[in-house]
């Protein structure tokens, strides 16, 4: 495990920690609303992302038979489950690799494969959240969550300095021959996000934002239930920011920057203080504690517990090199 990533997710764990807690310390204490509309509007909540858990796998499972890995709609579900739930408990986000190696032990798909169907996703997932990005916050919502040139601009430098920073490393890789030397080991990889550019693809990437949708509708219910006046289009605009601030590297369950996220864009779409606490502590409830319950379950009851990923790390390992 790299110990120095590790000090760089913890930095900056610590770093948005620190000023959520600072903002935390100068507001009032939370109360948690215990009405009956209330509850009922988390009980919705935390149905609508159990949806979300079973299309994400249902997608899973789609991009799976499309590379002819043979694996049962619920073995995909489960371990959609599992590696979240591995996101939120093991450092270096290792709930990915998690399902992909035991993916690898329970059919005939390599690690290789099993990380090209992740990628899949993960390009879905990027397409999809940067046009509601476009279409949201640059479009419906630029007063609210633009509320200046400067924030125009600062998104204008940070594109230009991503897009130095990827022809300098291609610059680099091209020298170092690293292209081609990786061109062979990624060939696996690449199958799942060549087969995206097909009429499949295309009903997959709907099927995506509808999938980011029904999330928003969970950020939605949580609002209600704790009377903060946020619509669904606000929530989207939630929904981009959170997983924009997850790209930061970070300790387990995003600490930090993942709370720092929602207060700056509730804040943003004017939001009251007052309620803001208490709609992040159950939005975190909701997104997070469910699934990694449910996950630990199902990684300890069907697939052999930590032990066997332990063993099952080793070999991914012994594979790549």
């Amino acid at each position: 495990m790299n110990r120095r990533l590790l000090i760089i997710q913890g930095v900056f764990s610590l770093a948005a920690l620190a000023a959520v807690v600072w903002w935390a310390s100068n507001q009032e204490a939370p109360q948690i609303p215990t009405s009956s509309s209330s509850i009922a509007w988390l009980a919705g909540g935390l149905g609508l992302y159990a949806l979300v858990t079973l299309m994400r796998g249902e997608r899973w499972w789609r991009i799976l038979r499309r590379q002819e890995v043979h694996v049962k709609r619920r073995d995909a579900y489960a371990l959609v489950t599992v590696g979240y739930a591995g996101n939120n408990i093991l450092p270096l986000r290792a709930g990915e690799a998690l399902r992909v190696v035991i993916l690898s032990r329970r059919t005939d798909a390599g690690i290789r494969t099993g990380l090209g169907t992740v990628l899949a996703e993960r390009i879905l997932d990027a397409i999809t959240l940067g046009s509601i990005f476009l279409i949201v916050v640059l479009g419906v919502l630029r007063e609210t969550a633009l509320p200046g040139d400067g924030h125009q601009l600062l998104y204008l430098a940070i594109g230009i300095g991503v897009l130095a920073l990827l022809c300098l490393a291609l610059v680099m890789m091209r020298r170092h021959h690293i292209i081609e030397r990786a061109r062979e080991w990624l060939r696996p990889i690449a199958g799942a996000p060549r087969a995206l550019l097909s009429r499949q693809g295309a009903g997959l990437l709907v099927f995506t934002g509808g999938l980011w949708i029904v999330e928003a509708g969970v950020y939605t219910a949580v609002a209600n239930a704790v009377s903060l006046d946020i619509s669904l289009t606000g929530s989207m605009y939630l929904v981009v920011l959170t997983n924009l601030f997850a790209l930061l590297p970070a300790a387990p369950g995003y600490v930090g920057t993942f709370d720092f996220a929602v207060i700056f864009g509730v804040k943003a779409l004017g939001g009251a203080s007052a309620v803001t606490q208490t709609y992040l502590i159950l939005l975190r409830f909701i997104l997070f504690v469910p699934i990694t319950i449910v996950g630990f379950v199902l990684l300890v009851a069907r697939y052999g517990g930590l032990a066997q990923w332990r063993t099952a790390r080793v070999e991914a390992e012994a594979s790549r090199a």
